[in-house]
């Protein structure tokens, strides 16, 4: 029984394991085609949606704190919520 805790301890300490590359790939995909669904306009302009995807702050960034796992910010454009 005292093992089960230890475990438990000894895994709460190491954090959470990184996001593989191909998770972050898959999620930055998923977010273009929200986009694309929802701004038909720049369905067909690759350049335009690179913009609204960087506009939109969705980058990954290293987490602080006890195992650094991978946290996602959005940060919107100044004027956005006028």
């Amino acid at each position: 029984m005292s093992s089960g805790f230890l475990d438990f301890f000894r895994n709460s300490l190491r954090g959470e394991a990184p996001t593989h590359p191909l998770d972050q790939r898959i999620a930055k995909r998923w977010v273009k085609e929200r986009l694309k669904r929802l701004f038909p306009q720049i369905r067909n302009d690759p350049e335009a949606l690179d913009r609204a995807y960087q506009e939109l702050g969705l980058e990954a960034h290293d987490g602080a704190g006890k195992g650094g796992a991978t946290v996602y910010e959005i940060t919107l454009p100044k004027g956005t919520l006028n």
